[in-house]
């Protein structure tokens, strides 16, 4: 009976293309019926037939209307001949119109015509003629308002575009543009994500749970005298899964959810972006207890009063303000907790970050070993893979990938064993996946010269045998000279994972990323470009020794790192110019002692490199096998 009230208590929407349709067939209607000449319906001739009507003496009255049509009406006793009775004139009722007019036709030429008129009068034919002017109005009317209806148009197509309004909304969603564009979850919504469908982050899980099920049984948790959360941030790398987490809260919970980015508070007219906080935070009141999450909080999150010359940013610190008057304000008895994600938590605003607003800050960190192997559990589901894959092997050949870099890992392997017509994804799909994302799309056809592949050879294998003595570097599992991507070849390793990185834990991977160049060295005596990336890559590493971790003899124990991100670079430097030489001194020194201490490594074992750059050259690819054949066991293996 309430579905049948409410139907009939609503007000049928009017259509509006109806409304454009009615106008326009009336403005139409004007300009058809502005002349009298349109109320009628009139026979179509010629100029030569109308000179024969003339001369035969039909003619009755001419009438040259706008110096352009002529309208002939005929005497009534002529109306009975043959010729006339093809054309019957008549008015718009359908009435025969015996006075005319009953002929029309085109002038053309007016001086021409209105000579042919004189002639005829001289020869004493007995005919009147005029010329008359009308003017239609109504067309006057409606083309001095052209311009008016003109603007209207746009103004009503560019509204429909910003709203997004279909048929008939148009006028009412240019009043919708300062509410909210959160999606809202409930129980009747079907969310199929659970916590069960995150694999690893379980402390980061946890605390999301508890969040949950703080909305679900309150009185647990108050009882005790505490109080809800006003709300939590989940910080981390891209791809690490925090939105998945919000997902699993909105399968979770059985409260509503509001989600939405932070990127819909933004918009071109000011004011609006405070206007829908308010709004989302209204709704969400409304339906309390309540979840909000704000996915890439730092679109409107970011400090205040940092590099504003130019007042840009003021639509964007109202809409701020707004959120932390919301979060914090008067009205705090409210059961609404926020979710935010962020990649940037350094460029926040202190006020955002407060406890009272975000009491809890959850780091959602790269996933170790365990929760990769999970993680593949998780996106192995859907695949058809051979029975004795092992999850753990899969695990080790990642390290350093997110959740999103492992899901695209086991879906690039999936397409790879399709791409080979196989029934079923294989150890060799993955690994050959791991390449693809990490080098490239492998190129054998790329042009190399002899010499050219011969250096890569070398260098490559200086990698190799440089990381195998040194005792601190990261096992290799295989060397390949094949072109991937922008590289012409790669030394692949898997380093170890740590909590805590040692001088001479760095220093021996700096060593071992310059016996590319020191082979090139020692072997030809000579050095090229091949070695740009492993310069970069020590250059950086040098540098954090020095002015960052204070691994170093001649700055000591000092950092000029800045974790709140407050600092300014760009404008000055957290040292002295006399400071800035002697870090420049200790990056330079580093380097180039651990560039020595490769090329004295590879002097002392050269026959050895030739060995591994041939037996490279040959197969292209070479295992950890071959190098401990050719090498011989690896120093501090055991270690």
């Amino acid at each position: 009976m309430e579905n049948n009230k409410n139907k009939k208590s609503q007000k049928p929407k009017v259509n509006i293309y109806w409304v454009y349709g009615v106008v326009i067939t009336i403005l139409l209607g004007m300009s058809f019926f502005g002349g009298d000449s349109n109320f009628k319906n009139i026979g179509k001739t010629n100029i030569t037939e109308f000179e024969r009507y003339l001369n035969a003496g039909d003619v009755k009255e001419i009438i040259v209307i706008n110096k352009n049509l002529a309208q002939i009406s005929l005497k009534e006793d002529v109306l009975s001949k043959a010729e006339h009775q093809r054309v019957k004139s008549t008015n718009f009722l359908g009435q025969e119109n015996l006075k005319g007019p009953h002929y029309q036709f085109e002038v053309g030429n007016l001086e021409l015509f209105q000579r042919k008129l004189e002639k005829a009068e001289e020869k004493g034919i007995d005919f009147k003629y005029e010329f008359n002017t009308i003017e239609n109005r109504w067309l006057d009317v409606i083309i001095g308002f052209l311009p008016i209806i003109i603007i209207i148009g746009v103004w009503i197509f560019l509204m429909r575009r910003m709203s997004g309004g279909g048929a008939g909304g148009a006028g009412s969603q240019i009043f919708n543009i300062g509410k909210s564009k959160a999606k809202l979850f409930d129980q009747n919504t079907d969310v199929k994500t659970t916590f069960k469908d995150v694999a690893g982050l379980e402390g980061a899980k946890e605390e999301v749970q508890e969040i949950v099920d703080f909305l679900k049984n309150p009185t647990k948790y108050t009882a005790l005298g505490g109080k809800i959360p006003k709300g939590a941030l989940l910080v981390g790398m891209p791809g690490t899964g925090k939105t998945l987490l919000a997902k699993a809260v909105a399968g979770e919970a059985k409260v509503p959810f509001f989600s939405l980015s932070g990127s819909d508070f933004v918009e071109m007219f000011v004011g609006v972006g405070a206007s829908r906080v308010r709004d989302l935070f209204k709704q969400a009141k409304n339906k309390s207890p309540a979840i909000i999450f704000i996915d890439e909080i730092d679109a409107i999150g970011r400090a205040r009063g940092k590099n504003n010359f130019t007042g840009s940013n003021d639509e964007r610190e109202n809409t701020l303000n707004q959120l932390l008057t919301e979060m914090d304000g008067f009205d705090t008895n409210s059961n609404v907790i926020v979710l935010a994600a962020t990649n940037r938590a350094d460029v926040l605003d202190k006020a955002l970050m407060r406890a009272g607003r975000f009491d809890r800050q959850i780091y959602v960190d790269l996933p170790d070993l365990n929760e990769r192997r999970e993680i593949f559990k998780v996106h192995l589901k859907p695949l058809k893979t051979i029975k004795s894959l092992d999850y753990e092997f899969l695990a080790k050949q990642t390290p350093g990938f997110s959740g999103a870099d492992i899901a695209n890992v086991c879906n690039e392997a999936a397409l790879i064993a399709a791409r080979k017509n196989k029934k079923s994804v294989g150890k060799q799909d993955f690994l050959d996946a791991v390449d693809r994302i990490v080098g490239g799309l492998e190129k054998k056809n790329k042009i190399i010269t002899k010499d050219e592949k011969k250096t890569i050879a070398y260098h490559e294998a200086g990698h190799a045998a440089v990381s195998w003595f040194l005792k601190f570097a990261a096992p290799l599992v295989k060397v390949t000279i094949v072109p991937r991507g922008q590289s012409l070849g790669a030394a692949w390793y898997l380093p170890e994972e740590r909590m805590i990185v040692r001088t001479e834990q760095m220093l021996d991977e700096m060593c071992a990323s310059l016996g590319g160049r020191a082979a090139e060295k020692v072997m030809f005596d000579k050095i090229s470009t091949g070695a740009l990336s492993d310069l970069e890559k020590v250059t950086r590493q040098a540098r954090a020794m020095v002015s960052v971790y204070g691994l170093n003899d001649s700055i000591g124990n000092i950092t000029y790192y800045d974790s709140s991100g407050q600092g300014d670079y760009n404008f000055t430097k957290p040292y002295s110019e006399d400071t800035a030489k002697k870090i420049d001194s200790e990056i330079s020194k580093i380097i180039e002692k651990q560039y020595q201490r490769a090329c004295e490594l590879l002097s002392s074992n050269k026959e050895k490199l030739i060995a591994l750059a041939e037996r490279l050259l040959e197969k292209e690819v070479i295992f950890k096998d071959d190098l401990q054949k050719i090498l011989g066991n690896r120093p501090y293996e055991d270690l």
